[in-house]
C-alpha cells in the first residue's frame, strides 16, 4: 500500500467521521438537555437533504440560500415537534419519548417514500465542489471530503462560541448540567428543551447536506445515523467534543478496516468498538480519560 493511498483513505475516513460526528452531536445535545434519546436523527438528516434539494431545484432558490433556508426550516421543524408532540412525554424513564421519536422517524421516511419523484431515483445535490479533486503530493483528495472537514471545523467553532459566549448557549449548558438549579436561577427549562431539539434537527440537516455529494440524496441515506450512534456512545453520550472526536475516530477506523480487512467487516467495526467501550468504559472514552469507569 502506497503512502498516497493511505493519505486518500485517511482523508475519506476523516470526512465520513465528521458526518458521523455531526449526527452524534445532535444525539448528545438532545440527550444532555432532555435526558431522551432521539431515534429520528437519521430521518431528520434525510429530510434536511431533501428540503434543500427541493428548495434549490423545485423552488429555484440559489444553492446557498436553499441550504440556509433548509437548515433553518429543519430547526423550526425540530422545535415544532418538541412543542407539539414530545414535550408532554418527557418523564423519568423517557421511554415514551424514545418510542415516539422512532415512530416519527418512520413516518418521515414513509412520507418521503410516498413521493414518487423522491423515492424512485437517487438525486445529486449540485454543490460546487462535488466531483472535484485536490492534489496533495502524489495523492488526489476528493474536494467534497475536504469541504466536509472544513465545514465541520467551522461548525464546531461556531458551536463553541455559542455555548461559551451567548446567553442562550450558557443557559442551555446550565440546563444540561442541572435543570433544577438552572430553573432556580431563572432559566426557562422548557425553552431550553425546545432549543435543544431545534439545534439537534438543524445539526442533522447540516450533516445531510454534507453527506449528499458523497452518497447522493435518497430515502435511505438516514441509515448513517446507525453508525453515528456508536460515536455518541464512545463519547459517553454527555460530551459534545467527545461525540465529534468519537465520530472522526470511527470514520478513520472504519476506513482503515475497509482497506485491510475482508469486505463487509468494516460495517461491524463501529458496533464492535461500541460494545468494547461499554464493557471497559461504561461512561465512554471521556469518562475513562477522567479516571472514571
Amino acid at each position: 500500500m502506497s503512502v498516497q493511498t493511505l493519505i486518500q483513505v485517511l482523508a475519506s475516513g476523516v470526512a465520513t467521521g465528521c458526518v458521523y460526528g455531526l449526527v452524534a452531536l445532535s444525539f448528545v445535545l438532545i440527550y444532555k438537555a432532555t435526558g431522551a434519546v432521539s431515534f429520528m436523527q437519521g430521518e431528520l438528516l434525510m429530510l434536511g437533504a431533501f428540503a434543500v434539494l427541493a428548495l434549490h431545484e423545485a423552488a429555484g432558490l440559489p444553492l446557498a440560500a436553499a441550504v440556509v433556508l433548509g437548515v433553518a426550516a429543519m430547526a423550526a421543524f425540530g422545535a415544532l415537534l418538541e412543542r407539539m408532540v414530545l414535550r408532554r412525554t418527557l418523564g423519568p424513564g423517557h421511554l415514551t419519548a424514545l418510542l415516539l421519536t422512532f415512530g416519527l422517524g418512520m413516518v418521515m421516511r414513509g412520507a418521503v417514500g410516498a413521493v414518487p419523484a423522491a423515492s424512485h431515483a437517487m438525486h445529486r445535490l449540485p454543490l460546487p465542489f462535488a466531483g472535484e479533486s485536490v492534489r496533495l503530493g502524489g495523492a488526489a483528495l476528493a474536494a467534497e471530503h475536504l469541504a466536509v472537514i472544513a465545514a465541520t471545523a467551522l461548525l464546531a467553532g461556531a458551536l463553541t462560541l455559542f455555548f461559551r459566549r451567548t446567553r442562550a448557549g450558557l443557559a442551555l449548558r446550565a440546563c444540561s448540567e442541572n435543570a433544577g438549579v438552572a430553573a432556580l436561577m431563572g432559566v426557562s427549562v422548557a425553552r431550553m428543551h425546545t432549543l435543544a431539539w431545534a439545534l439537534g434537527a438543524g445539526l442533522a440537516a447540516v450533516a445531510g447536506v454534507l453527506l449528499a455529494p458523497v452518497t447522493f440524496v435518497h430515502p435511505n441515506m438516514g441509515l448513517v445515523a446507525l453508525k453515528a450512534f456508536p460515536a455518541a456512545v464512545l463519547g459517553g453520550m454527555t460530551s459534545l467534543p467527545g461525540a465529534l472526536a468519537g465520530g472522526v475516530f470511527l470514520g478513520v477506523v472504519e476506513a482503515l478496516a475497509g482497506l485491510a480487512l475482508p469486505e463487509g467487516v468494516k460495517d461491524v467495526v463501529p458496533y464492535v468498538l461500541m460494545m468494547a467501550v461499554l464493557l471497559l468504559f461504561p461512561g465512554g472514552f471521556a469518562a475513562g480519560l477522567r479516571g472514571r469507569p
